[in-house]
């Protein structure tokens, strides 16, 4: 069941890699539009205000078109054979169930509870997908329509039928058997979904007013779950999701910058919900501090190394939010340095909102500052000032508790192990053949380490499936048992291996897509010598 979960937490990063990249662009075209900043630049009838009205609205078509993003991005994941179509699939599946939907309320829509007369959005819990007015199920309906169909696809795209219907195989296949699942699913939702909409704006208030309390501890849950991969299922509804606005926390605040950027009220007035999108805090000044932490308490002739592999992983976290490559050198051999982390970053995004920030803070330096710092710094400078006050407070904080912990337990982080820690191995065959390949430069390396990742889980026989979510290969294998050591995966340079029965996850890195592409290419291989 773990396998499964993680899977599927992994399939939902699939979309989301798309949203810092839209919201840079949306932050800086707001900017560049705002007169308080630009001056007369920014006439609305210029020539540089309209240029950038017409890369706003290209800058939107994420945002916008956030379920189906959703729908398409869960079978690239998910489906264990033919990606592509099962994408196709899902999104016809996905209109089929809204069409039904829409049917369903334009005729009893007042017997479920619905006034489908009424303009979609506000409070009447109604949207428009691809032109459909239906239901708005947010991304909760995307996920689950999508892994339906996933579902449905991997059972039955390769089902032989009788020539004389042969037409009516593989994806028409998978489609005709949707399609008759969609009619209940819409009937279902049309009967269940209002009822949920009222508990979900009743969730709302009471996250919203939870305050400072509920900020720490949801900042506290999305950190201390990151080794499970079951993070995504903590921020996905908050940032994208219905869990405390409607449309989530990145489409919501992106829509209303212009507003804020324009006013001097508060921001956590303004948008309250804003606390729950400050976890990147600790990816912009969490990491910095154990990293200097890491450095000092390495053995002097180490430092310079060590110093190498730091200030790259560290640069990572602060301006692309990607905080990996750090914490999983510390997470499998000292826990509780993790544990240290996930309660000083839900302390210091507290502490922040507690002062006044809010906004959408999740990523790293770059997104944070396009979407929330420069647009808005003219009217909330004293915020931000505040903000980054106690964010430096925070990366002292972080040094001294990390340096403190690291030598008082004497905990071999890079730089302090012992030089005879380090496995003796017996290089195999795969080893062989991906070292001749790096030296014939008949491959990439991709397909290098993923030949010698491929070796250290077992060979291809014990590759039950494979996916990947933004820095890590999600694999699981049939015999855990045949897993080599965490060395063998080192060696491969992996960052650190997570391991939950036969669920095993390797992390790579933001190269994970396309080391997971060659090794989907090297199984395919070997199945075809094998027939």
């Amino acid at each position: 069941m773990m396998q499964k979960i993680q899977r599927f937490g992994a399939a939902m990063f699939v979309p989301v890699l798309l949203f810092p990249f839209a919201g840079i662009v949306v932050g800086l075209t707001i900017l560049f539009k705002n007169p308080d900043i630009m001056g007369a630049l920014a006439n609305p009838d210029g020539i540089w205000y309209k240029f950038w009205t017409i890369i706003e609205e290209g800058g939107w078509t994420i945002f916008r078109q956030i379920p189906l993003l959703f729908v398409i991005g869960i079978p690239i994941a998910l489906a264990k054979k033919a990606h592509a179509r099962a994408c196709m699939e899902a999104l016809v599946s996905y209109l089929t169930f809204n069409y039904f939907i829409n049917a369903i309320l334009t005729i009893w829509g007042d017997s479920f509870g619905v006034d489908f007369s009424q303009e979609v959005g506000g409070v009447s819990g109604l949207t428009t997908i691809a032109g459909i007015k239906t239901l708005d199920t947010s991304i909760i309906g995307a996920i689950l329509i999508s892994a339906i169909v996933v579902a449905l696809h991997n059972r039955y795209f390769d089902k032989k039928l009788p020539d004389f219907r042969g037409i009516f195989q593989g994806s028409s296949y998978v489609v005709i058997i949707a399609f008759l699942v969609m009619l209940p699913a819409a009937f279902l939702t049309s009967v269940t979904w209002p009822i949920i909409q009222h508990g979900i704006a009743s969730l709302q208030g009471f996250l919203s007013s939870s305050g400072v309390f509920g900020v720490w501890l949801y900042t506290f849950l999305e950190r201390i779950l990151i080794p499970t991969g079951l993070h995504h299922f903590i921020y996905g509804p908050f940032i994208f999701g219905p869990a405390v606005v409607e449309g989530g926390i990145a489409k919501y605040w992106i829509e209303h910058l212009p507003e804020y950027a324009t006013s001097a009220q508060s921001l956590k007035e303004m948008f309250p919900e804003g606390g729950f999108a400050l976890h990147g805090m600790s990816k912009i000044f969490g990491i910095p501090g154990i990293a200097l932490a890491m450095y000092m308490t390495a053995k002097p002739e180490k430092k310079k190394l060590v110093s190498g592999l730091l200030i790259s992983a560290a640069l990572t976290s602060v301006v692309a939010g990607i905080t990996e490559p750090i914490e999983f050198t510390f997470l499998f051999i000292a826990p509780m340095l993790f544990a240290a982390h996930a309660f000083l970053a839900a302390s210091m995004s507290a502490i922040m909102y507690a002062f006044g920030a809010a906004g959408n803070m999740g990523g790293g330096l770059l997104e944070t500052a396009s979407a929330n710092w420069i647009p808005l710094f003219k009217y909330h400078s004293g915020t931000y000032i505040t903000q980054w006050i106690i964010g430096l407070v925070f990366t002292v904080i972080y040094f001294f508790v990390f340096r403190y912990l690291i030598v008082k337990f004497n905990i071999a982080t890079p730089g302090r192990e012992k030089d005879d820690q380090e496995e003796s191995k017996l290089y195999s065959k795969a080893d062989y053949k991906a070292m001749k390949e790096s030296k014939e430069n008949t491959g990439n390396g991709y397909t290098v380490q993923a030949r010698q990742f491929l070796a250290a889980l077992g060979g291809p026989e014990n590759i039950a499936d494979v996916t990947n979510c933004a820095t890590r290969l999600r694999v699981s294998v049939i015999n855990e048992s045949k897993v080599a050591s965490d060395s063998a995966f080192k060696s491969a340079h992996a960052h650190g291996i997570v391991r939950n029965g036969k669920a095993i996850q390797v992390i790579v890195g933001l190269s994970v897509p396309q080391v997971r592409e060659q090794f989907e290419k090297i199984l395919e291989e070997d199945s075809k010598k094998i027939v």
